[in-house]
């Protein structure tokens, strides 16, 4: 039977692979956003993780997206790459999941194979994904149909280490199906595969990728509330110590994003149910949920000690996404310096000429901008290192008395009040 395949999930992840894997194979791209799927049928990405040129190219060798579930069922191979959030108390979300998992089992055939490539604790793929297809395709799972997970790499905004040049963690419910989902992937992986013995083990592996991170950060994070109150310079200190082959050159900063401030939590839960507190993971999150609050308390302390008046004040935040030159605004967490400003009662400027100021005021209820007003300002914010905001006449935005608090540490010190 020839090898088709189906990419659930046309966001971030989902598109680029799908993208990849029509270069090869027969592909359909599923969504159930009818917008989404519009807006690829056109030739263009919003997410602009495919350039209009690879997906235009992509569709005139048949490649299509569609939220018509029968256009899927023909497919031997299922793909699944559809968010894993947290909900407001960081419990996993697997919502999305399951309800990809319902799809599959509509349309799943006698040797089919589903892999998962969303982000999970170990343990979800065959303990509550596959029920949901066995009971509502009446298979029976590694007789009838298979599975494999194959973590996602994506990068947001990273035109360097795209899909194709990361090396893709593989597996399979049974030793032929891991080996067969492997070859799948190898043969449009440019950077190669790493077979692993069990869907457990790749579930794990992705998860402590993100964990890991995490942690490092916080430990910076920590470093530079540490060497703030000595009056040390952060950065320069980092630079000094990865003068050492062996450093890791870990920088502060805010964590937000799909991946890094959410995997934690879902490792965290998957050993909890096992009896065991993960006291270091949990105390990473801690430290990196509450950077945005500390920014802004930082910041309004500058304005104090430089006499700038803070009742009213007019505040530019330069950058409302979760990381730089991306529209991405999945869990941002520049929002939370913005909830922390307003405590103090400020007039707060969002500008971010990457944001869809329809998706923040959508998701967070906040009004950003993408062009900047002529007007002038009391602070400044420097929160995402959009390549735009080096080339910003700085001056030109400023009142005479003046704070400028730089979170990614960007701009020169000479010129800055702060920065982590």
């Amino acid at each position: 039977m020839e090898t088709k395949i189906c990419i659930i999930g046309l966001g971030y992840v989902g598109l680029p692979l799908a993208r990849l894997f029509s270069t090869k194979y027969k592909t359909v791209g599923f969504d159930i956003g009818q917008r989404r799927v519009d807006t690829l049928m056109s030739g263009h990405d919003s997410t602009l993780e495919v350039s209009d040129e690879l997906l235009q190219s992509a569709l005139r060798n048949g490649f299509i997206c569609t939220t018509d579930i029968e256009a899927i069922r023909d497919c031997t191979i299922y793909i699944v790459a559809v968010p894993t959030p947290v909900d407001k108390n960081n419990n996993p979300d697997l919502t999305p999941l399951y309800g990809a998992s319902e799809i599959v089992g509509k349309v799943i055939g006698k040797g089919g194979i589903v892999v998962y490539e969303s982000t999970v604790y170990p343990g979800v793929t065959e303990d509550e994904c596959i029920p949901i297809i066995e009971k509502i395709s009446g298979l029976k799972f590694n007789e009838d149909f298979f599975a494999g997970y194959s973590p996602e790499r994506i990068n947001p905004g990273d035109k360097l280490h795209t899909v194709e040049k990361i090396k893709k963690v593989t597996s399979g419910s049974t030793p032929e199906i891991g080996k067969k989902v492997n070859e799948i992937y190898a043969s449009v992986i440019t950077a190669g595969t790493h077979l692993a013995p069990s869907i457990k083990v790749a579930e794990a592996a992705k998860v402590i990728e993100n964990s890991q991170r995490d942690i490092n950060i916080a430990f910076v994070n920590e470093l530079s509330k540490i060497f703030t109150r000595m009056g040390i310079d952060t950065q320069d200190v980092l630079e000094a110590a990865s003068t050492k082959w062996n450093f890791l050159p870990f920088k502060p900063g805010l964590v937000g994003g799909h991946c890094i401030g959410v995997d934690p939590y879902y490792l965290a839960q998957c050993a909890q149910r096992y009896g065991y507190n993960p006291e270091i993971i949990l105390a990473g999150r801690r430290m990196n949920d509450g950077m945005g609050e500390y920014v802004a308390n930082q910041v309004v302390k500058l304005m104090l000690k430089k006499g700038v008046q803070v009742l009213g004040a007019n505040i530019l935040i330069l950058g409302f996404t979760f990381k730089e030159n991306c529209p991405d605004v999945r869990n941002t967490k520049v929002v939370d310096i913005v909830k922390a400003l307003k405590e103090y009662n400020l007039n707060i400027t969002i500008y971010d000429p990457w944001a869809n100021p329809e998706i923040a005021k959508e998701e967070y209820g906040i009004e950003i901008i993408n062009v900047l007003p002529k007007a002038r300002y009391h602070a400044l914010v420097l929160a995402v290192a959009h390549d735009e905001f080096l080339e910003l006449n700085i001056n030109s935005l400023l009142l005479d008395n003046y704070v400028i608090y730089d979170v990614k540490g960007i701009y020169d010190p000479a010129i800055i009040d702060g920065r982590l």
